[in-house]
């Protein structure tokens, strides 16, 4: 991955900077890829001062921060973050223009591999699966409690299978029509001599007294998308020691707070086909109508582009209220930067499979045995290999077992190789219509008048426009919770003086045209998506005088003008 990022900076230079925004837990780099056009697009020198232009040109405009495999399995999220980085260049070198535009007024920071200890050791020849990081927890010197260690690949098959054991009072039975989908036993038992098993993950069973099998780990393991500061508590599994006690996690939130700029943010995530967007821990009663509003004006389209539709985690996907998944980096992002933020859960092969999408209890009830025959089915033309009929293995603690049903990396948490690209390609183009409905300022209007006759005093009228589609705020909470400060205008030139007004002002904030779907309807808009601004300055005619707006989402804009021309 790294070789390849470093191959397309270096074909790219006038659109790509790579940069390494901290250390993992392990000590791999964590690297961020900027997007953006640059004002020079030849002679660049040398590949450091290249990039150096990119980062600077991304910092001036409005930005959309993207991130991708903090979850060590879920490796299709960092392919579709490769993706769209590959999606931007190669668009802008072969003339879309949808892209063009993107790259010319907006920039784009893409993290592919948040976690890159776990990801490595889940792509490992033999593989070890982690939820998030590789650090021990919540004991720090990574011993081996008794019990069921899941997640191993015990054979050295490069897969983590399923173990099952015959057992009189195990809780499966095979499938009659397949026998790789196993049927849970109900109520009533299961037939005289119908043969039932005990289910249990691919690993190593530490200190087994043959009769017990403890479960010592969590099975969530250490979660780093329970560890960002917005609704963390000691409650959620995996949340860690504290907030950002992750150096992962800890990094990140400093990248993203040292880009003022990011308008918009997307955890790239699998599976289940779903944009999921806040709040984990709040019923939308709580959060502002204006938001919950504009998030369904952004499905109306991402929806039909990419077939995911939009959820609530916590009114849609959340199993208990009582208890919520707090301290995710998508509710991280909305309630301290006060953005619009989302989780895109790629990837559900139930929908492959039988044509009806996955309901929004599957993470806590699993598939129904119809769906998951169906995706057995489904595999066998689409996926060879990823469900594997059952085989003898010598289980150093347990003894004959037998290994194989689904291997749920490749087919249930990942898209295979034969529909990856389809699954991702659509999320690309969703990320651009993401990143252009920021705000963003330009300037409109700017003329020096004279006072009179005296051509040493004049009046410089600055005018200003939001030509984006959401306002400077972004949202209404970050309007009601004063995250953003506002819209800065400033003269300045050599010899020229303000007279009687400073030469720096606040000047508020703009609406965008989101502003006259939610208050409009009448046809009868005004301007509040722009503004005028004047000096009354003091110098002789020909001196220049430069105009500049800043403002944290939207970066930087500035004209010259030349007075009494």
């Amino acid at each position: 991955m790294s070789a390849w990022l470093s191959a397309i900076a270096q074909k790219y230079p006038h659109l790509v900077a790579i940069t390494s925004y901290g250390k993992s837990y392990a000590g791999r780099d964590l690297l961020l890829v900027t997007v953006t056009e640059t004002i020079e697009t030849t002679a660049f020198g040398d590949a450091r001062n290249s990039s150096s232009l990119v980062e600077q040109a991304a910092s001036k405009k409005p930005a959309h921060w993207i991130d991708a495999n903090i979850h060590s399995t879920e490796v299709t999220s960092g392919v579709a973050a490769l993706y769209l980085i590959q999606y931007l260049v190669v668009g802008y070198e072969q003339g879309v223009q949808v892209v063009i535009e993107a790259l010319r007024t907006r920039a784009f920071y893409i993290a592919p591999r948040v976690n890159p200890d776990g990801v490595e050791a889940a792509l490992a020849d033999r593989p070890m699966y982690h939820r998030s990081s590789v650090r021990p927890w919540p004991y720090s010197d990574g011993y081996r409690w008794s019990g069921l260690h899941a997640g191993e690949d015990i054979d050295g098959d490069g897969r983590i299978l399923t173990m099952r054991i015959a057992d009189p009072d195990g809780a499966w039975v095979e499938h009659g029509d397949e026998p790789r989908v196993m049927v849970p036993v109900g109520p009533l038992g299961s037939p005289n001599g119908e043969v039932r098993y005990r289910l249990l993950r691919e690993g190593i069973i530490e200190d087994y007294d043959g009769f017990t099998i403890n479960m010592p780990r969590d099975p969530k393991g250490l979660d780093l998308n329970r560890n960002f500061p917005a609704g963390w508590g000691t409650s959620v599994l995996g949340s860690g020691d504290h907030p950002l006690s992750e150096p992962e996690v800890d990094c990140l939130v400093r990248a993203v707070k040292a880009r003022p700029n990011i308008c918009g943010y997307n955890a790239y995530h699998t599976s289940g086909g779903f944009l999921l967007r806040p709040s984990s821990t709040q019923p939308d009663s709580k959060l502002p109508p204006d938001d919950i509003f504009l998030y369904n004006e952004f499905g109306k389209h991402m929806t039909p582009l990419t077939t995911y539709p939009v959820h609530s985690v916590y009114e849609d996907l959340t199993w208990d209220k009582s208890k919520t998944m707090g301290g995710a980096g998508d509710d991280w992002a909305y309630e301290h930067l006060g953005i619009f933020s989302w989780t895109t859960e790629f990837w559900d092969v139930v929908f492959h499979a039988t044509g009806i999408k996955s309901s929004t209890d599957i993470w806590y009830v699993g598939a129904t045995v119809e769906q998951e025959l169906a995706v057995c089915r489904w595999a066998d033309e689409h996926a060879p290999g990823s469900y594997v009929h059952w085989y003898s293995y010598d289980h150093p603690q347990l003894g004959r077992v037998e290994l194989g049903g689904a291997d749920a990396f490749r087919i249930w948490s990942n898209a295979p190789p034969s529909h990856l690209r389809s699954e991702i390609a659509p999320h690309a183009k969703a990320a651009v219509y993401q990143a252009m409905a920021s705000p963003r300022l330009e300037i409109k209007h700017a003329i020096a008048k004279p006072l009179g006759n005296d051509e040493n005093v004049w009046r410089v009228e600055l005018g200003v426009s939001n030509t984006g589609w959401l306002g400077t705020e972004i949202t209404k909470y970050a309007k009601d919770n004063n995250l953003v400060t506002p819209i800065v205008v400033e003269i300045t030139g050599n010899g020229v003086s303000t007279v009687g007004c400073p030469a720096r002002a606040k000047v508020g904030q703009l609406s965008g045209r989101s502003a006259f779907l939610l208050h409009g309807g009448n046809y009868n808009d005004g301007t509040p998506d722009r503004l005028m601004h004047s000096w009354l300055v003091q110098g002789s005619r020909g001196a220049e005088v430069t105009l500049t707006v800043c403002h944290p989402r939207c970066g930087m804009v500035e004209t010259k003008l030349t007075l009494g021309s």
